[in-house]
């Protein structure tokens, strides 16, 4: 008999803003309570801000794609650092944040040029065909952003087309960053670090992880987010859901899309691996071989 993660656990926000792709913001809660969280956008950590920048550069990235913007926090400082960006995002909710900054610092060149779109990662490919120009430069998928996309088959099918669609949008030479937590270390522990090794958050959180098996095998981790909002004492909570990604499992599958790339680099916590004992994260680096 087969069961369905979500007749365990209501893991999803009803709606879904582009077909095949649920929308785990499409309340709006999750996505406001996410954007207190976040807080200022130029509170992210220094090594996080420094590896990305300093990753992009040393490619000489010019033009990114970021498939999970999100509230725009990544690519606007994307922008303010001289790079052209395009940001794509399943959540409309999420994306409205996004939308307003553009608007609010439209006299900007790098913002007005800005392009934001809502878009489908089972079918990026086509579905932002008009704006390839020969392929980015690198494409970024940060923030723990691709686990959000469930294994609906029980084989990752849809995880795997949608990391084709992202190595097809990245141009000869590219680079792919693609991050998720170390689902390795939930499973075992039955815990979630709440610290944030991405942003400088004033807003104290706390997370509660269930691991959900199903024939044995994890196929769900939902985090219960516990997230202070700075007004006395009041605490908001949202739930997300995971698929939990197995690094070695993941490694494979970049190897196999990424079929002769030069360069895959593996980081924790955006350090080397032998300087971080057990990682929060881990961050790959692929470059797509030249033709």
């Amino acid at each position: 008999m087969t069961t369905s993660a979500d007749t365990v656990f209501q893991s999803r926000s009803d709606g879904i803003s582009a077909e095949g792709v649920r929308d785990q913001y499409a309340d709006g809660k999750a996505a406001k309570v996410w954007e207190i969280f976040i807080g200022d956008k130029k509170s992210r950590t220094e090594n996080y801000r420094n590896f990305l920048v300093e990753k992009l550069r040393e490619h000489g990235v010019r033009r990114i794609l970021d498939v999970a913007c999100g509230t725009g926090v990544d690519s606007i400082m994307l922008l303010e650092e001289g790079f052209e960006v395009v940001s794509i995002d399943a959540s409309d909710k999420m994306l409205k944040y996004a939308l307003k900054e553009r608007w609010e610092r439209r006299k900007e060149s790098s913002f007005d040029n800005w392009v934001i779109e809502e878009a489908n990662w089972l079918t990026l490919y086509d579905d932002i065909k008009h704006l390839l120009h020969g392929g980015f430069d690198a494409v970024i998928c940060l923030g723990n952003s691709f686990a959000h996309l469930l294994d609906n088959f029980g084989d990752q099918r849809e995880q795997i087309q949608a990391i084709r669609n992202f190595e097809k949008c990245v141009k000869p030479g590219g680079l792919l960053l693609i991050d998720h937590r170390n689902y390795d270390n939930i499973m075992t522990t039955g815990a979630t670090p709440a610290k944030c090794i991405y942003y400088n958050s004033s807003h104290t959180a706390d997370i509660k992880t269930s691991v959900l098996y199903i024939a044995s095998k994890p196929a769900l981790v939902t985090l219960d987010y516990q997230i202070s909002t700075g007004k006395g004492s009041e605490v908001s909570e949202f739930r997300l859901s995971y698929y939990p990604h197995k690094l070695q499992v993941f490694e494979e599958i970049l190897r196999t899309i990424f079929r002769g790339t030069p360069s895959h680099e593996l980081y924790g916590d955006f350090k080397p691996l032998d300087r971080v004992k057990q990682p929060a994260f881990y961050i790959h680096v692929v470059q797509k071989a030249s033709v």
